[in-house]
């Protein structure tokens, strides 16, 4: 399932917060951006579309709660800038990331 990324936007803040109503679902992503009312929406009916929201009533309220956890998502995005940046050899990502963090950690010389 391809997830964009202002898709992204609303399952995150499915993910830190549980089952939500929509009145608090926009609240929640308009905290992070400053989309409308109908472009959350929007985003909502495609993530329930791709099966990764579903809507649920509870204690009189339609809730929506994310179907596609966070793990998933996350290895799913890996995977698919392995397979576009490296020919989807995971090492030579890590090993980026290894040469990034030994150059980071490494103090910088003086002037």
């Amino acid at each position: 399932m391809r997830i964009t990324e202002a898709e992204s936007v609303v399952l995150g803040a499915l993910w830190r917060h549980g089952p939500l109503s929509f009145a608090d679902l926009i609240a929640e992503v308009r905290a992070r951006s400053d989309w409308g009312d109908a472009t959350i929406k929007t985003l909502l009916h495609r993530l329930m579309q791709k099966g990764a929201v579903r809507s649920e009533k509870a204690e009189g309220r339609q809730r929506y709660r994310p179907i596609l956890d966070r793990r998933t998502y996350v290895e799913a995005e890996i995977d698919d800038l392995v397979a576009r940046l490296f020919g989807g050899d995971r090492a030579a990502l890590r090993q980026v990331l290894e040469d990034d963090r030994a150059t980071s950690a490494t103090p910088a010389a003086p002037d």
